[in-house]
């Protein structure tokens, strides 16, 4: 068992010293590309507005007109500080993962690293496809909802229109995003939990009745007070539910065939043995 280790034991303080090489070029990564992000930080915020304007688009309001407010003085700048951080963790990312995984491989056996490094790619492209429906339909479909409600000027009616601020614009995206994105990262959390055994897929079919209330419940504690958001997080985290199982019968089916393969094995080398 211990030859499959390529590493050999290394004390505490070389243990540290890794770490703090790995947070270092973590660290750094995050910094560069937080400079980079709020350089462009106006560039980036105006990215964020479009799905606001296909709201007001759909909503058949003038896009010309369409803008957000900002009512203390400070709050623009710190709103493009916190799109510098969200973009910085977002571009920085693949580097802190493989920091992360240049620090764990070590303490893996060969077959565990080739069964770890899938899930390590397969995460941020899920994050980034939960952003990415986040971007593209949900976020422009709850404005639209919300641009839904105006009330425009009649008799013994007031003109009520909504004019976004931006620090709470950028909150409502940046939820939606994480909100989404850590949704999506159901299937390889329970395939990992398949792989070492903790999870089995009739366990997730037969608790699927819970798993749906509990979708509900946490896409209403996590998106805003609004049915569309809510059930368009539900939904999908119920379908992802069901990814998850059935990628959780594909680890088991793994693993049967190689306890097959192995136990073959095993009686080959019985047999040659025994001659």
């Amino acid at each position: 068992m211990s030859g499959d280790i390529e590493d050999k034991p290394q004390p505490l303080i070389e243990h540290l010293m890794e770490l703090r090489t790995r947070l270092i070029w973590a660290i750094g990564a995050f910094f560069v590309a937080f400079i980079v992000c709020f350089i462009f930080a106006k560039h980036l915020f105006n990215a964020l507005v479009y799905p606001y304007k296909w709201a007001v688009n759909w909503a058949g309001l003038d896009v010309t007109k369409a803008q957000l407010i900002y009512t203390a003085p400070q709050e623009f700048f710190f709103t493009q500080v916190k799109v510098a951080m969200f973009g910085g963790l977002v571009i920085a990312f693949p580097i802190i993962a493989a920091q992360i995984y240049k620090f764990v491989a070590p303490g893996l056996y060969k077959n565990e690293r080739a069964a770890f490094l899938p899930f390590l790619i397969a995460s941020p492209v899920l994050f980034l496809l939960g952003g990415a429906l986040v971007y593209f339909f949900f976020t422009p479909m709850v404005m639209w909802f919300f641009l839904t409600m105006q009330q425009a000027p009649g008799e013994g009616d007031v003109a009520i229109s909504l004019l976004p601020k931006v620090s709470e614009y950028l909150s409502l995206v940046m939820t939606l995003v994480f909100s989404f994105g850590l949704v999506f990262q159901l299937p390889v959390v329970t395939t990992l939990l398949a792989r070492v055994g903790l999870l089995t897929s009739q366990w997730l079919a037969e608790k699927r009745k819970f798993a749906i209330v509990l979708a509900f419940v946490v896409a209403a504690v996590l998106t805003p007070p609004d049915p569309m958001s809510q059930i368009g997080l539900a939904l999908p985290t119920i379908l992802l539910y069901e990814i998850a199982i059935y990628a959780a019968r594909l680890v088991e089916r793994q693993r049967s065939r190689q306890a097959v393969e192995e136990a073959d094995g095993s009686a080959d080398v019985a047999k040659t043995d025994s001659v």
